[in-house]
């Protein structure tokens, strides 16, 4: 089914969030449109930056479009964390529904300069952007930089561009397969006196349960995950070849780790709602 408006949004005012997944093949984008029918609820296929490696961004566009066509819940499909303008452009027209432009490495003024020409370009197609301010670290990448997001900043971004979703940094960390860490309440509360755009969460693998359920009272829209599906597709997998060392047909294989994050899928649609 079509993304027809903005469910990010939507969400956003409804205490419900709207789960954004990072998928790496159909397989798994597979599971995740499964797990969203069960649910009956509208979902966003991510592409990140190890995606785009393998897949030309032309072709994930070809290849989410289709499936999402064939979904009876809404699907979009969502470039996810890209700071080259080109490749925003790129997926503007290749059917994306939305793209993320990440500035937040650069120094605000040229973030913000930026994010909104991309803004005006991207809404000209009909496509919704996100942006991002603050510093939210990678684990596996050495720093552990956590830079949070300012009120001023946000406020600033949301008066001077068209910008759809703002990402924010409010103790969140990409990555985090092994631990959990708290969501700094008392800076996201600032964040959004200072800024109404719908907010957008990354690094949801690595949040505690029960803060989770209480980032749906706030104006969070979207929450990304990747980590956790990831570590379950792996893991079910390298349980497979052990357990079946003369199968070579990957679909086989491939077999349980679909059917575990179609489940791990469905659990967190269901916990956002």
């Amino acid at each position: 089914m079509k993304w027809e408006k903005d469910y990010v949004k939507e969400a956003s005012g409804a205490q419900r969030i709207i789960a954004g997944f990072n998928i790496f093949g159909h397989e798994d984008a597979g599971a995740v449109i499964r797990a969203a029918e069960r649910a009956k609820a509208p979902v966003l296929l991510m592409v990140n930056r190890d995606a785009r490696r393998d897949l030309a961004i032309e072709h994930w566009g070809a290849l989410l479009r289709s499936m999402a066509e064939k979904a009876s819940v809404p699907v979009g499909a969502h470039l996810d964390h890209c700071s080259d303008p080109e490749n925003i452009r790129r997926a503007i027209n290749s059917g994306f529904t939305s793209v993320m432009f990440d500035g937040s490495k650069m120094p605000f003024e040229e973030n913000l300069r930026i994010t909104k020409m991309l803004a005006e370009e991207a809404h000209a197609k009909g496509v919704l952007i996100e942006g991002e301010l603050g510093n939210v670290p990678y684990s596996d990448m050495g720093s552990m930089d956590v830079r949070m997001t300012k009120p001023e900043e946000a406020r600033l971004m949301q008066e001077n561009t068209s910008l759809d979703w703002l990402a924010v940094s409010v103790g969140n960390i990409h990555r985090l397969a092994d631990r959990k860490v708290p969501i700094h309440f008392d800076v996201l509360h600032t964040v959004q006196e200072a800024c109404s755009l719908p907010l957008v969460i990354h690094g949801s693998s690595g949040i505690y349960d029960e803060d989770m359920q209480k980032l749906k009272h706030e104006k969070i829209g979207k929450m990304n995950l990747g980590t956790s599906l990831r570590k379950i597709f792996g893991d079910t997998m390298r349980a497979e070849m052990e357990a079946r060392p003369t199968e070579f047909d990957r679909q086989k294989l491939m077999k349980k780790s679909v059917e575990n994050v179609e489940e791990a899928a469905y659990n967190i649609l269901m916990s956002l709602m």
